[in-house]
């Protein structure tokens, strides 16, 4: 059964996303403790999807976020622009001078390499993004009036603070009103949710928003922590098998109906710069596995998992076919960790060249 995705020609957009896109500072190839100069990009796990959307796709993208109306804020505003990603939903807020009131996130992000692992070191609390709250966006105009296709937005944004828990529910119920397809990344962090409640309060707070989800995506862990479902036989959660993981999926559709996807990457880390990859979907009652990509080599693996979650919402917006999504999903995902920053630098081309099995010879 195909997903009930609205038309393009309908729409106004074909993707919005909710999230905080932050300034990422990148040390390359060094360690942020011993760093001298810094790559600047924009990065965000919601906002990531847009942008993937489209600068590999084509496709209409916005994103509701927030900044200070400073010199910092302006400077992320210009990499969303650079990225093709509309700014109308942008809300500004006013600088009291020392960021003592509101500020702008930052995030300095270590890519890691073979038995160092890749560190985030987020810098990002009194954000304005996070001081969003009920009431702020006009979900009716956006998906009412102007028309959305997909939304997506995820747990990362949700346990910013108690006011964007509030905001991402009112969103996802909005959406869901108005017949636009809602996608989740649960994106589990409890460095986010420590102090705010820790694991009860996530699993509360996601819970209520998987109510009105209609494509879910999360990892083991995620699903795990954030809704609470276990994996049968298994101790901890490194690698898991596709078995154990389609048994969790099971339970997780039969409580949550609602649910119409739920899909996942699956990652073995051999080293920082040498994964397994490859992913898993589930729809209409059935399993879909892509390609596998052993060994794959990793630039940045940051953003990997937003470039998966754009490729599926492409595959079911293109084609609304749930093995073409999964293979989109695993393919750009792979190509996005073979470059740095969050977002993704790939082409379709080079995405379905990638599907389609093509080795990595030089393009003249």
């Amino acid at each position: 059964m195909s997903l009930s995705i609205k038309s393009r020609e309908s729409c106004a957009f074909d993707q919005i996303s909710l999230g905080e896109v932050m300034l990422r500072l990148d040390p390359g190839e060094g360690r942020i403790r011993t760093a001298r100069n810094f790559q600047a990009w924009e990065g965000g796990g919601e906002y990531n999807t847009s942008r993937g959307l489209r600068k590999c796709f084509g496709y209409k993208t916005a994103v509701v976020t927030a900044f200070v109306d400073n010199e910092v804020g302006h400077l992320i505003e210009d990499f969303i622009m650079q990225g093709g990603v509309a700014t109308d939903f942008i809300k500004w807020r006013e600088d009291d001078g020392i960021g003592r009131t509101v500020r702008n996130g930052l995030n300095f992000t270590e890519r890691g390499f073979g038995i160092r692992g890749a560190v985030g070191n987020p810098d990002r609390g009194n954000t304005a993004a996070s001081q969003l709250k009920l009431g702020d966006i006009d979900w009716d105009h956006i998906f009412g009036k102007l028309g959305v296709r997909w939304f997506h937005t995820g747990g990362i944004y949700a346990a910013l603070s108690a006011t964007t828990a509030e905001l991402t529910v009112e969103a996802v119920k909005a959406a869901n009103k108005h017949g636009t397809i809602v996608s989740y990344d649960l994106n589990y962090r409890p460095s986010l949710w420590k102090t705010i409640g820790g694991l009860k309060k996530a699993q509360e707070v996601n819970r209520e928003i998987a109510k009105y989800v209609d494509v879910m995506i999360g990892n083991e862990e995620d699903f795990t922590a954030s809704l609470g479902f276990a994996v049968k036989g298994q101790e901890t959660l490194g690698h898991i098998e596709t078995d154990a993981f389609k048994a969790m999926i099971e339970t997780a559709v039969k409580e949550f109906p609602n649910f119409k996807v739920a899909a996942t990457t699956l990652r073995h880390v051999i080293t920082a710069t040498k994964n397994d990859w490859s992913a898993i979907l589930w729809h209409d009652g059935k399993f879909h596995e892509s390609r596998q990509y052993p060994g794959l080599e990793i630039l940045d693996r940051v953003g990997g998992g937003d470039s998966f979650a754009s490729g599926v919402q492409f595959g079911f917006m293109e084609f609304n076919d749930a093995q073409k999504a999964v293979e989109y999903g695993a393919a750009h995902g792979a190509l996005a960790s073979t470059t740095p920053g969050d977002t993704s630098m790939a082409t379709r081309k080079e995405v379905e060249k990638t599907i389609a099995g093509a080795g990595a010879r030089v393009v003249r």
